[in-house]
C-alpha cells in the first residue's frame, strides 16, 4: 500500500511538474500573454518545476529540495509584486515593497536554518529547536503574502478583478495550503508527510487557475483601494505581524533554561498584552497609520468624495438634537483635518472679529475683539490660511501680527486659521486645534481647505441675509404698529385741544379756567413730543442738532429719579455737545433705567461725564448682575430680543442708533456678578464744527 501512495504521489508531481514547465514556456515566448506579471510567473512556474522534479529524484528531506522550495516562494512572491505593479504603480506604492522585502527576508532567513541544520544535524534537540523556528517564520511569510493576496484583488477597480481574480486565486491557494501545512507542523513539532506529498494538488490548481488567468490580457488592471480599506488591512498586518513576533519570542524564551524559561515566557506574553492593550487603542496611533498610509500610499492626501459626502452631512444635519449651524461650520472644517476642537470667529458691527462658536474648546480665553478691522482686513485680502506653527516657527513673515494676536499664537492648541470669504467678503475665519497627530499644512490642505471655506461662506452668508430680512420684516410690521398708535395719539391730541378752546371760553370762575387751561396745554404738548418722537420709527429723521449742556442734562435725569431710585453724578466737567437734547436725553434715560432695574434697591446708580481727547464721554455704571461676552454680542443690540416680559426688546438698539445719529459711539462694559458700564462717546460741539466744516470742504471740492 506504501508503495502505491509512494508511486501515486510521484506521479502527481511529475504531472504538476510537467504542466508548470509547459504553462512557463508557454507564457515567455507567446505574445497573447501580455502583462507586467508574465515573466515573473513563468519564471515562478519553473523554479517550482524544478522544486516537484527534486521531490521526486532526491525526496522532500533533501537540501537541494528545501532550497528549491525557498527559491520557489521567493519567485510566487515577485510575482506577487508585479501584479501591484501595473503602469509602474510599484514605484508609487511605497508601503508595499517594504512589506514584500520583509517577506522576501524572512524567507531568506530559511537558508540560514537549512546551514544551522548542517552544523548541528546530529543533535535531536537542536534539530527540533530549528524546525520550530523555521516553521514559524514560514507561518509569518504566508500570513504577510495572504494580505497582501488580499489587498490586491478587494483593493482593485470593479473592472480590474476579472483580469486579478484567477492569479491571485492561485497564490491564495498556494499559501492557504502552506498556512494549514505549518500551523499543523508547529503543533505537532514535525512535519506531516502526507500533507507534504498532496502539495502537488495545490500546486496543479495553481498551475490551473494561472493558465486560465494569465493567458488573458491585463491592460485593464487597476489598483485603487480605498483609504478605508487600506487602514483596515495594514491594521491587520500589524496584529499579524505582532502575534508572530510574540509567537517567536516567547518560544525562543522556552529554550534559555528549563528553570526560568516558563517563567519567562508568561512573563513577556503578559508584558506584551499589556504594551498591546495601551498603545493599540491610542487615538495618536491611529492618527499616525492614517496620515502616514494616505501620504505614502496615495497619489492624494483626502478622499475627496468622502469628505464631501460628510461634509455634506455635518452641514445638512437639522433637527432640535442638531448643534446650532456655527458649530456644525467649525466642526465640518475640523474633521477634515482630524481637528478635535475649533472656533468661527465672525465680523462685529464695530468692526474686527467677534468669537461667535466653539466646538469642543471650551478652555481658550477669547478676548471680546479677537482679531481687530485691520487683521480682518488682511485675511480678506489675501486669503491666507495661516499655519501657526509655520509663523511661531518664524517661516511665515508674510502674516502681519494684527491678523495673528497673542492670545492665538500664545495658545499651543492652535494650529490653524482658515478664512471664510463669499464673493470677497469675509464671512467668518474658523480656528483649528492642534490635531493628535500635528502635521505641516501642504497645498493640498490649503486647497481643499480653501474650496471648503468658501462653500461654508455661503452657507452663513445665507443665514445672515434670512436673519436680515426676518429683522426688516420685523421692522415693517414694528411701523405699521407705531403707525396705529400714532393715529390714536394724534386724535386724542386734537380732543384735548379742543377741550381746551371750549373750556377757555365756557369757564365760570377765572382761577378754575386759569388752571384748567395750564393742565390741558402740557398734557398737548407732551402728546405732541411724544408723536414727533414715534414719528422717528418710520425713518422721517430726528430734531436739528443744537449745543447740548452735557452737565445740565444729567442734573435734570437726577432729577427725575429723585425719591425713586439714587443716581449719583460724582464728576460733571462742564462740556457742551451738538446734539439732539430730547434724543439724546431720551437714550440716557433708558441707560439709567435699565441700571436701575439691574441694581439692588439700595444700591446707587452713577452718571459720569469729562473730557477727552475731543470727546465727551457720560459714563452709566451699576452694580447689578452684569452681562455674559455672549449676550452683548447676540442679543443686548438686537431688535426685539427683550428680556423683560411684554418688552418690546428695541430700547438698546434704539439708544444706540440715537447716539449714533449723532456722530457719536455707544459702548459696553460688563462682568457677570461685577456690574456694568455704558459708554457714550460724542464729538464736543467745537470738535463737531471742525468735522463739520472739514465734511463741507470735502463736498465742495467733489462738486468743483
Amino acid at each position: 500500500m506504501t508503495t502505491f501512495w509512494d508511486i501515486a504521489s510521484y506521479l502527481a508531481f511529475l504531472v504538476t511538474a510537467c504542466g508548470a514547465v509547459a504553462l512557463a514556456l508557454w507564457l515567455a515566448t507567446s505574445q497573447r500573454a501580455q502583462g507586467p506579471a508574465v515573466n515573473a510567473a513563468a519564471a515562478a512556474l519553473f523554479v517550482s518545476a524544478l522544486w516537484a522534479f527534486s521531490i521526486i529524484g532526491l525526496g522532500a528531506e533533501n537540501v537541494a529540495t528545501g532550497i528549491f522550495s525557498i527559491a520557489s516562494n521567493l519567485a510566487w512572491l515577485w510575482m506577487l509584486y508585479r501584479l501591484f505593479g501595473h503602469d509602474d504603480r510599484d514605484k508609487s506604492m511605497r508601503p508595499i515593497r517594504p512589506v514584500v522585502f520583509a517577506l522576501g527576508f524572512v524567507e531568506l532567513l530559511q537558508f540560514a536554518f537549512i546551514a544551522v541544520l548542517l552544523r548541528y544535524g546530529g543533535s535531536a534537540e537542536a534539530e527540533l529547536l530549528v524546525l520550530r523556528f523555521a516553521i514559524t517564520f514560514r507561518l509569518l511569510f504566508c500570513i504577510g503574502a495572504l494580505v497582501l493576496v488580499h489587498n490586491l484583488y478587494a483593493g482593485a477597480a470593479a473592472q480590474a478583478r476579472q483580469g486579478l481574480r484567477w492569479p491571485a486565486t492561485a497564490l491564495a491557494v498556494l499559501w492557504l495550503y502552506d498556512l494549514n501545512l505549518y500551523t499543523v507542523a508547529y503543533l505537532g513539532d514535525a512535519m506531516p508527510e502526507l500533507l507534504i506529498h498532496l502539495r502537488s494538488v495545490a500546486l496543479a490548481v495553481a498551475v490551473v487557475l494561472l493558465a486560465m488567468g494569465l493567458v488573458r490580457n491585463e491592460s485593464e488592471l487597476r489598483f485603487s483601494p480605498s483609504r478605508s480599506f487600506t487602514f483596515q488591512s495594514f491594521s491587520l498586518l500589524l496584529i499579524g505581524a505582532y502575534l508572530v513576533v510574540m509567537v517567536v519570542v516567547a518560544q525562543g524564551l522556552a529554550y534559555l533554561g528549563s528553570d526560568y524559561g516558563r517563567m519567562l515566557q508568561t512573563g513577556f506574553v503578559l508584558l506584551a498584552s499589556v504594551v498591546a492593550l495601551t498603545v493599540l487603542p491610542s487615538k495618536k496611533l491611529r492618527g499616525w497609520l492614517r496620515v502616514t498610509l494616505s501620504k505614502n500610499l496615495f497619489q492624494h492626501r483626502y478622499d475627496y468624495r468622502a469628505e464631501w459626502l460628510r461634509f455634506t452631512d455635518t452641514i445638512g444635519r437639522a433637527g432640535p438634537q442638531a448643534p446650532p449651524l456655527p458649530e456644525r461650520a467649525v466642526q465640518a472644517v475640523a474633521d477634515i483635518t482630524d481637528s478635535p476642537a475649533g472656533l468661527l470667529l465672525t465680523p462685529r458691527e464695530e468692526g474686527g472679529l467677534a468669537l461667535e462658536a466653539r466646538w469642543q474648546w471650551p478652555g481658550i480665553d477669547v478676548p471680546a475683539e479677537a482679531i481687530d478691522a485691520l487683521g480682518a482686513r488682511f485675511l480678506a485680502e489675501n486669503q491666507f490660511i495661516v499655519d501657526l506653527d509655520d509663523l511661531r516657527a518664524g517661516d511665515a513673515e508674510q502674516v502681519p501680527a494684527v491678523a495673528t494676536p497673542e492670545w492665538l499664537v500664545e495658545d499651543e492648541r492652535s494650529w490653524a486659521l482658515v478664512p471664510l470669504l463669499h464673493y470677497e467678503r469675509l464671512v467668518g475665519v474658523v480656528v483649528l486645534a492642534r490635531p493628535t497627530v500635528a502635521r505641516r499644512l501642504d497645498w493640498e490642505d490649503f486647497d481643499l481647505l480653501r474650496v471648503v471655506g468658501r462653500q461654508l461662506a455661503s452657507y452663513l452668508a445665507e443665514r445672515n441675509s434670512q436673519d436680515a430680512l426676518g429683522e426688516a420684516q420685523r421692522f415693517d410690521e414694528f411701523n405699521r404698529r407705531i403707525a396705529f398708535v400714532m393715529h390714536d395719539i394724534k386724535n386724542l391730541a386734537s380732543q384735548l385741544s379742543l377741550l381746551a378752546g371750549n373750556a377757555e371760553k365756557h369757564a365760570d370762575k377765572p382761577e378754575f379756567r386759569a388752571d384748567m387751561i395750564l393742565t390741558l396745554r402740557n398734557s398737548t404738548d407732551k402728546l405732541q413730543a411724544l408723536l414727533a418722537r414715534l414719528g422717528r420709527y418710520g425713518g422721517h429723521g430726528g430734531k436739528e442738532r443744537e449745543a447740548v449742556r452735557l452737565d445740565m442734562l444729567l442734573d435734570g435725569i437726577v432729577a427725575q429719579y429723585r425719591g425713586k431710585h439714587e443716581v449719583v453724578v460724582p464728576q460733571r466737567q462742564q462740556c457742551e455737545v451738538k446734539a439732539d437734547a430730547e434724543g439724546l436725553e431720551q437714550a440716557l434715560v433708558h441707560l439709567v433705567q435699565n441700571a436701575i432695574e439691574a441694581s439692588e434697591e439700595n444700591a446707587p446708580v452713577f452718571l459720569d461725564v469729562r473730557r477727552d481727547e475731543g470727546n465727551a464721554i457720560i459714563e452709566v455704571v451699576d452694580s447689578g448682575e452684569g452681562m455674559s461676552p455672549e449676550f452683548i454680542r447676540t442679543r443686548l443690540f438686537k431688535p426685539f430680543h427683550s428680556s423683560k416680559p411684554g418688552g418690546f426688546g428695541i430700547g438698546a438698539f434704539e439708544a444706540r442708533e440715537l447716539v449714533r445719529g449723532m456722530g457719536g459711539q455707544l459702548e459696553v462694559e460688563s462682568r457677570e456678578g461685577l456690574g456694568t458700564r455704558f459708554i457714550i462717546r460724542l464729538p464736543l460741539n467745537t470738535t463737531a464744527e471742525l468735522i463739520e466744516t472739514m465734511n463741507q470742504q470735502e463736498q465742495a471740492n467733489e462738486v468743483a
